[in-house]
């Protein structure tokens, strides 16, 4: 009898030993995710707090206007890596690598490190779906480029190129499920952190992305 209640005591953390762990890979991931990057960038850089520079945004291309390439182009790789590193991680079963990912997107835009603001989760997100739909994703990045030199927005080319993902998916995984409706739930992300920019849009004030004759960028403070 006692070895039977001891079985049973034994019992209960084995089967809340996957749940734990489901948990833990999606903390650590939104933790990863929110890792300040561009914050870091500005410290080391210039000791300044880029929430008080520019776009006052945590983003690669805030860190391009006041840094410059020098620190934007290490940013934006670390960005893209804290998407992918959780999928590739957690990769089974394929919802809990949509739910790393996501977190890790989550954990960008909204980063407990630097209360809770972050960047608009562009390149993070890429990442993500760069474990997740490749092929999707190098599909996107020629139409968010093409965009950008068409329009000379950022904002605008990154929610274009955010809004074909789900039909990219939808061609070359028609299988992926939770693939595609992380994509549909990407778009609704990505186009709510760009609200403001959107409003500048549609008013005709918001600033382009251009390159001046003498290199140096020209990114005003609408920019993302």
């Amino acid at each position: 009898m006692g070895l039977q209640r001891r079985a049973a005591h034994d019992q209960v953390p084995a089967q809340a030993r996957p749940a734990l762990n489901i948990v833990l890979a999606i903390l650590a991931s939104y933790l990863l995710g929110a890792t300040p990057t561009s914050y870091i960038a500005g410290k080391l850089g210039r000791g300044i707090d880029l929430r008080e520079h520019g776009s006052k945004n945590l983003g690669a291309t805030n860190v391009y206007r006041i840094l410059g390439w020098k620190y934007a182009i290490p940013v934006a790789l670390f960005d893209i890596a804290k998407g992918a590193l959780p999928v590739l991680v957690f990769s089974h079963p394929a919802w809990l690598a949509v739910a790393a990912g996501a977190a890790a997107v989550l954990g960008h835009m909204f980063s407990p490190y630097v209360r809770f603001k972050g960047g608009k989760g562009v390149a993070t997100a890429a990442g993500m779906f760069l474990a997740l739909a490749p092929v999707a994703v190098l599909i996107a990045i020629p139409v968010w480029g093409i965009c950008l030199w068409v329009t000379g927005y950022v904002s605008l080319s990154s929610i274009f190129a955010v809004l074909t993902v789900p039909i990219w998916v939808t061609l070359v995984q028609p299988s992926s499920q939770y693939v595609f409706w992380a994509s549909i739930a990407l778009v609704v992300l990505i186009i709510f952190a760009h609200r403001k920019n959107i409003s500048r849009l549609l008013a005709g004030t918001e600033s382009r992305f251009r390159t001046r004759p003498s290199g140096r960028p020209a990114v005003r403070p609408s920019d993302q």
